[in-house]
């Protein structure tokens, strides 16, 4: 499985180089400078820019012969670099219930995957506006780029970068379990109109109350 192109330039970078010896085992500073061939100061300089931008963390302390040595590790969030299967196996898990399922029993499935979903974070709170501000940090939480919009009579949600991209290209009908998503923590109807050109863009309205 191939990595993306910009997450190829990363790897090739010493940076790149440094969360990749992490992501096989925690390491100190002398211990990544003598695998990476620079000095403890320069592998300190990049871990102190990584731990700025959330990917990687001290572990604790090895203490040995001389001082103790600071141990580095990677965070969770430094894992979003690496590819994962997941769109790919849930796009051929979609196809398989295509074949077994009538279009009826793959939406009320997809719903109550989103129901479920839904669960985790459970019913906002307050006005409407409140609610809809939250829905969509659900959204941005779970991978997409999502804005509230108000308009005249009621509310829009733009989404700028689909979280379920990957299996909405092939099966729009995913997009019912974003929908039924969003109405649970919402707590009112929430309509998908999400748009299918060249790019995939979510949208959801709500009516205004």
């Amino acid at each position: 499985m191939s990595l993306s192109q910009p997450n190829q330039w990363f790897f090739a970078s010493t940076r790149g180089r440094i969360v990749r010896l992490l992501r096989r085992s925690s390491h100190t500073v002398e211990e990544l400078a003598q695998a990476l061939d620079l000095t403890d100061n320069a592998v300190r300089a990049h871990l102190a820019t990584l731990e700025r931008d959330g990917l990687v963390q001290q572990r604790g302390v090895r203490r040995g012969s001389s001082k103790p040595a600071s141990i580095y590790g990677l965070t969770a969030q430094a894992e979003a670099l690496f590819p994962k299967a997941y769109d790919q196996v849930l796009d051929k898990v979609l196809d398989l219930l295509e074949e077994r399922m009538s279009p009826a029993e793959m939406e009320m499935l997809l719903r109550e995957v989103g129901r479920r979903i839904a669960a985790r974070w459970g019913v906002a709170a307050g006005e409407l506006r409140a609610r809809l501000e939250v829905a969509v940090a659900v959204l941005n939480e779970l991978g997409g780029l999502a804005e509230l919009e108000e308009c005249s009579d009621h509310y829009c949600i733009h989404g700028y970068n689909c979280p379920l991209a990957a299996a909405a290209a092939t099966h729009p009908q995913v997009c019912r379990l974003a929908e039924t998503l969003l109405t649970e923590i919402v707590n009112a109807p929430v309509q998908e109109r999400c748009e299918r050109g060249e790019s995939l863009r979510c949208h959801f309205i709500v009516a205004g109350s």
